[in-house]
């Protein structure tokens, strides 16, 4: 366990509607030239985290961002530019902010589109990259149940009362004790007023849904050549319950990559949360190099 405590720290980004904050934890060495970036899933932020940076921080320097939009980070004017093209334009600012050349790369999710998005590009950074319960390709279904809560307005009581309603649109994270499931919300909720509310822009709704299928079709074609294009190791982690990455989708990643291989995590759907101790045993083994 590193004897480092976690530091916030923001770089200014910039898109077509002007200059935003993106907010990142840092955990280790700052002096490390090791540097491990995790990227979250779609609603929550780089907190969600702390249980992986904490056993990675004594050899790696990570680094967990909360993507704009979300968590500490400012809000877009214009909420059509929350798209994966802009998020990747910021990843590339905050790896140019923490002075290195290369990095790892842990993306949850939205995170790990983001990662397949840089990583298909050109002298991309990313050397190694985990992507969890997600891929190319993501099934309608999923899409529709996320559809159905991301940006609805919600108010509570409550941290607790917030933790329930969170467990309640995903439980497909698996079983977790209260203490591990409150630690990963009380991040996602803020104080307003006498109660709390979701800690994220409530505009991500109607950019996720003003998204065409002819822009999903595109972004899956620009994703699935970002795959075969990337040289690096790649580790696929599949939740065995999981709507979003099906195993067919996973099968014809593997079948397209360079040096790819997959984990499937039994009694867990979308997506796995890398707390327990023998998830993150899965991501050290891959980004130590060991070869399974």
């Amino acid at each position: 366990m590193s004897s480092y405590a976690p530091r916030l720290s923001n770089v200014q980004c910039l898109s077509p509607s002007g200059l935003h904050r993106m907010a990142y934890t840092e955990w280790g060495d700052p002096e490390n030239p090791r540097v491990l970036l995790c990227v979250h899933g779609l609603t929550r932020c780089g907190r969600d985290f702390d249980a992986l940076a904490k056993t990675f921080a004594n050899d790696y320097r990570v680094v967990c961002p909360d993507v704009v939009g979300r968590g500490q980070s400012s809000w877009l004017r214009n909420p059509a530019g929350y798209v994966v093209p802009q998020y990747v334009s910021d990843m590339v600012t905050l790896i140019a902010r923490l002075g290195v050349t290369s990095v790892d790369w842990f993306g949850t999710s939205m995170g790990g589109l983001i990662g397949m998005g840089l990583a298909g590009l050109p002298d991309t950074p990313i050397r190694n990259l985990l992507l969890n319960d997600v891929g190319p390709h993501i099934d309608v279904a999923a899409l529709a149940r996320i559809g159905q809560y991301v940006g609805t307005p919600k108010r509570f009581a409550s941290i607790d009362e917030g933790a329930d309603y969170l467990w309640s649109i995903s439980s497909s994270f698996g079983p977790h004790t209260r203490e591990e499931w409150r630690a990963l919300c009380e991040p996602l909720l803020k104080a307003d007023g006498d109660g709390y509310v979701l800690r994220y822009d409530p505009s991500l709704g109607a950019a996720f849904a003003a998204i065409s299928p002819e822009a999903v079709a595109a972004g899956e074609g620009m994703l699935w050549a970002s795959l075969a294009a990337f040289s690096g190791r790649l580790l696929i982690v599949r939740g065995e319950q999981s709507d979003l990455l099906s195993r067919a989708t996973l099968e014809q990643m593997l079948a397209l990559a360079q040096h790819a291989r997959a984990v499937e995590i039994p009694g867990v759907g979308h997506a796995p949360t890398f707390v327990h101790a023998d998830q993150i045993e899965i991501a050290r083994r891959f980004f130590e190099g060991f070869a399974d």
